[in-house]
């Protein structure tokens, strides 16, 4: 109906009505926009835009409350609790009594987690031999003393090739300079014509290597990466995204990156995914690229109709957000690359003298 007005109508009143309803939108967005309680009137009445996300937050803290009786390969509560000790052990200087707040709760989920069949074998190394510094070097107190006593008999008494904090001087040397990764930096340009030759499994296995290695809020990595190595299965999750017309046909590969709000129980955090998210994918590009094989981040809009399509393509739980997508492939030497000119002074604010 209404593109049947707009044909029938003259051009120029139909301009003045579009302007007269942006005014108008304006109007009322300055209004709503005044106090919190009336952006929420807004939202709750008059828009649904953040629908999803309100209950993917309220989906995911109910599957973060399963997670910790069904603890299945990995375990949010344990990896967050058990970073929160290796920084209590570095602090300087190291309190004598630390993490008594939450050490009762992490030996707890600890010793739940080694009934799990599923648990990753590192991730209950990396735990056990954290927890096994912990007690060795902190002081007594009730509530340390009665998780001391439920460790025990789990403690590793190793002091050697444990996964515990370790000084900076132990880091691998650097190999590359400044000038080599700005190069590598230049290297890495969104790329969207890609020959039709397959990407081999082991370079993605060894991209998302690299990727995993990003920071990660309390190291709880909530992500994940589905890999979609088909040209014709690539091309239809590709379209699911807005902006690819035209060259969603030429992808030989697609990566959904996936953000998984099961990993926190507070809606403060909900945002988390997409910082992680990003500093693993930006990592995994650059990765790509030492490879000998190019990337393009394709963004991916919020809209409800593109959310139901690719969560039914990739069997998504609906606490599953999804992040980006990722082209992948050789690129092909005479395919074009934007310019982009990238902002430099400009996005340096320097303090306030």
């Amino acid at each position: 109906m209404k593109k049947l007005l707009i044909k029938l109508l003259p051009t120029t009143l139909v301009k003045r009505i579009s302007a007269l309803k942006s005014s108008v939108n304006v109007y009322f967005i300055r209004l709503f926009a005044s106090s919190g309680f009336l952006a929420s009137f807004y939202y709750t009445f008059f828009s649904s835009q953040f629908r999803r996300e309100h209950k993917a937050v309220l989906l995911g803290r109910l599957a973060y409350a399963k997670s910790l009786k069904h603890i299945g390969q990995s375990c949010v509560l344990l990896r967050r609790n058990v970073h929160r000790l290796e920084k209590g052990l570095i602090m300087q200087p190291r309190r004598a009594l630390f993490a008594e707040a939450y050490i009762g709760e992490t030996v707890v989920c600890y010793l739940d987690a080694l009934g799990s069949e599923e648990l990753c074998p590192e991730e209950r190394k990396w735990a056990s031999d954290v927890l096994s510094s912990y007690f060795r070097v902190v002081g007594s107190s009730k509530k340390i003393d009665i998780a001391r006593a439920r460790f025990k008999g789990h403690q590793n008494p190793e002091q050697e090739n444990q996964s515990v904090p370790y000084p900076h001087k132990d880091l691998p040397n650097c190999p590359i300079d400044y000038t080599q990764l700005l190069t590598l930096f230049q290297r890495r340009r969104s790329t969207r014509w890609y020959q039709a030759i397959p990407v081999p499994e082991d370079l993605i296995r060894q991209a998302v290597k690299a990727a995993s290695l990003a920071p990660s809020a309390c190291n709880r990595q909530p992500f994940q990466f589905y890999v979609v190595n088909d040209a014709a299965k690539a091309s239809d999750i590709a379209q699911c995204a807005m902006g690819t017309a035209g060259f969603a046909d030429n992808l030989p590969c697609v990566i959904a990156v996936v953000g998984d709000l099961s990993a926190y129980p507070a809606e403060r955090d909900r945002h988390v995914i997409y910082i992680d998210g990003a500093l693993a994918c930006m990592q995994m590009m650059l990765a790509f690229e030492t490879l000998g094989l190019s990337t393009c981040p394709i963004n991916w809009p919020d809209v409800e109709q593109r959310e139901r399509m690719l969560e039914q393509k990739l069997e998504l739980d609906y606490h599953q957000r999804t992040i980006m997508l990722m082209a992948v492939g050789y690129a092909q030497p005479e395919g074009g690359i934007p310019f982009s000119q990238k902002k430099n002074e400009q996005i340096l604010i320097k303090e306030a003298s």
